[in-house]
């Protein structure tokens, strides 16, 4: 057996991990009520025809009812399962995120390629007192969002953020 090298070592401090903080538990309610909102855009209308127009009752009912039970189904299920997979880290060298079950999706953003760091909050992610973490790099694949966070916890890292990009001497271009 050989002594690890100087590039051996490099190579293991640089060993990709998953990230280590799993979103707010109140992300799962969140996405419950965006599941159950799309769901409910299409039940909705069908429903209110069917009960308004007798001769195509039972056409628009059907899929109506269809609709609405492959809707509670993911309304349930699916929240869940996004909570598993959901993760997220903010290191003094990168911020990192994983997402998706089926397709999984691993992003990396180098503090040096940071350009802007935002908190956005919809009026469903205020009402669970959650934000999405958005750091926008310079990168043609767009920006990297942690979602599901903490109103808190979003703020103060947009704010950590903006002074460590701010001391990192690279250039974000």
């Amino acid at each position: 057996m050989t002594a690890p090298t100087s590039d051996d070592s490099a190579r293991t401090a640089l060993t990709l991990r998953p990230p280590r903080h799993a979103v707010d538990r109140r992300a799962v309610g969140w996405w419950t009520w965006q599941v159950v909102l799309w769901f409910a855009a299409g039940v909705v209308p069908l429903a209110v025809l069917g009960l308004l127009v007798p001769p195509a009752r039972t056409w628009l009912l059907l899929p109506a009812a269809a609709l609405a039970v492959v809707g509670a189904v993911a309304a349930v299920a699916l929240p869940r399962l996004w909570f598993r997979h959901h993760r997220w880290e903010v290191t003094d060298e990168a911020v990192y995120t994983r997402t998706g079950w089926f397709f999984q999706e691993w992003r990396v953003a180098p503090l040096s390629r940071i350009q802007t760091v935002d908190t956005v909050r919809g009026p469903l992610e205020q009402r669970f007192g959650l934000a999405t973490l958005t750091v926008t790099t310079a990168s043609a694949r767009g920006a990297v969002k942690a979602t599901g966070l903490d109103a808190a916890t979003a703020a103060a890292l947009a704010a950590d953020l903006t002074l460590a990009t701010q001391a990192t001497p690279e250039d974000a271009t």
